[in-house]
């Protein structure tokens, strides 16, 4: 999923050896979050749900630690920023020394693949990792190969699935071809993998294909079937999915590796920000992928065992929201690691909540509230404004679970969130004198005024951080929010 900064999601890989447990289970562990919860506490969240392989973003030495010893596969990645520095590669050999052959031993870290980049094609990136992408691809797995690791571990580069042309641009899957503007990167990244037996990685968001066009047809964004379906060549897709997978199916064929390997890297339903992200057509998503998965049904082109990777294990709080309001809600679990709905990862169809974070600590009992008896109400909305930027106000958005408060509502809700990054400092709970620590819950309806979890995270560095993610984004969601001041 698109990022900006350090970056956040699953491997699933679906075999039932029974009905009891899924062998190869894996989420992707993205971590842009105010207050994360202890690696080692998510490590045990992967292990209680059989979840067996992990994709990051990343390669932290907090994170591969607590992954030590477990046998779950790792995907380190290596993010957009650095690819560049890739480029050199001496430097290339020195990261893959310093990220993967430091974990090779017995009660290392079980590394599968490395991932170059995070959909460095995107058209919104203006061709920035055009040029520094595949000769990355080339030094990482080449200095795998130096190393002795490159039989068991490869390279491969996550790529959205705008590299092809999709069914969003009324193209019949068979019909799939890489973009012309980077056909030359795409066949030389596509003859690398070839060569040293590695994947093609692509992300697929049947959820963006709905948001992204308010005439695109709901049913076909889930698995439960379509009025309408897409004809091709005698076969009938009844879900994007198919089709898009399938697409670039038809778009390896045409570059002449039609045979080689695809991961779909990452696929998942959001749950607030938008109208259509929330935990009942999540459950829906989930509820038709799972058993597809793990009955290995494959797609029409490309039937049998697909490994995929489910976005993503965790909300982060402190994503950036330019793509939309719905990208810090992409997990299957809250920020405290808490399930958000029921769903069966045997695919089995026996939906029950996953199993949870342990032991997490909470902060005290308190939320910050605008005062009942606040009177000049003139710089309530730069101070909602200061709140917002500097906290997740997204459930405040159209269409999301807060999307329903007053005017008053909405101005206690950003102050809380503010208060409980800030790890309920009284001093972050005044804006002005217009709000007031109280030891009441506020919460209303479906709207929870959440509280945060207590980690050794220092809220004195956050603006620093929240700086280099908000931007305009927060102008775009404050433009959603309904003050009526």
């Amino acid at each position: 999923m698109f990022r900006i900064g350090i970056c956040c999601c699953v491997v699933v890989l679906l075999m039932i050896s029974s009905g009891l447990s899924v062998e190869g289970l894996g989420v992707n562990w993205g971590t842009m979050a105010s207050h994360k919860l202890p690696p080692k506490t998510v490590v045990q969240m992967l292990k209680d749900n059989g979840i067996q392989k992990v994709k990051l973003f990343d390669a932290d030495q907090s994170s591969m630690s607590a992954l030590a010893g477990t046998d779950i596969e790792v995907m380190v990645a290596i993010p957009n920023d650095q690819l560049l520095a890739m480029n050199d590669y001496d430097r290339a050999k020195d990261w893959v020394k310093r990220n993967v052959t430091r974990y090779n031993f017995k009660g290392g870290v079980n590394i599968k693949y490395v991932a170059v980049g995070n959909e460095p094609f995107l058209t919104s990136y203006n061709n920035s990792f055009i040029n520094t992408t595949f000769p990355a691809l080339q030094n990482i797995q080449n200095a795998l190969n130096d190393a002795g690791v490159g039989d068991n571990v490869k390279a491969t580069v996550p790529l959205n699935a705008d590299v092809y042309n999709s069914p969003e641009d009324n193209a019949v899957p068979s019909a799939g071809r890489f973009r012309q503007d980077i056909s030359e990167q795409m066949n030389q990244i596509v003859g690398f993998l070839h060569q040293n037996n590695a994947p093609f990685t692509v992300n697929i968001y049947p959820f963006l294909s709905l948001y992204a066009n308010e005439h695109f047809p709901v049913d076909f964004a889930f698995f439960d079937g379509a009025a309408n379906p897409i004809v091709d060549n005698g076969i009938q897709y009844t879900n994007v999915f198919d089709a898009n997978y399938d697409t670039l199916v038809s778009a390896l064929k045409a570059a002449g590796y039609g045979d080689m390997p695809v991961l779909v890297g990452e696929v998942g339903w959001p749950t607030e920000g938008d109208r259509n992200a929330n935990v009942n057509l999540a459950y829906r998503f989930y509820k038709g992928l799972l058993p597809r998965l793990a009955a290995n049904k494959g797609t029409p082109l490309r039937p049998g065992y697909m490994e995929v990777y489910l976005f993503g294990l965790i909300d982060e709080d402190i994503k950036s929201i330019a793509p939309g309001n719905f990208e810090r809600h992409w997990g299957i679990f809250r920020y405290d690691g808490q399930p958000k709905f029921p769903m069966d990862l045997t695919g089995q169809g026996q939906d029950k909540l996953l199993a949870g974070a342990q032991d997490v600590k909470y902060l005290p009992n308190k939320w910050c509230r605008l005062r009942p008896d606040a009177k000049d109400l003139s710089k309530l909305a730069d101070n909602i404004n200061y709140a917002c930027t500097f906290s997740d106000c997204t459930a405040l958005g159209y269409g999301s679970s807060c999307n329903g408060l007053d005017a008053n509502g909405n101005a206690s809700y950003a102050f809380n969130m503010y208060f409980q990054v800030q790890n309920q400092d009284e001093f972050s709970c005044n804006f002005q004198g217009l709000a007031m620590v109280t030891d009441v819950n506020i919460s209303q309806a479906n709207c929870n005024f959440s509280i945060q979890i207590a980690t050794s995270f220092s809220p004195e560095l956050l603006p620093g951080i929240l700086v280099l993610v908000a931007g305009f984004a927060v102008l775009l969601l404050l433009s959603s929010i309904q003050l009526s001041l």
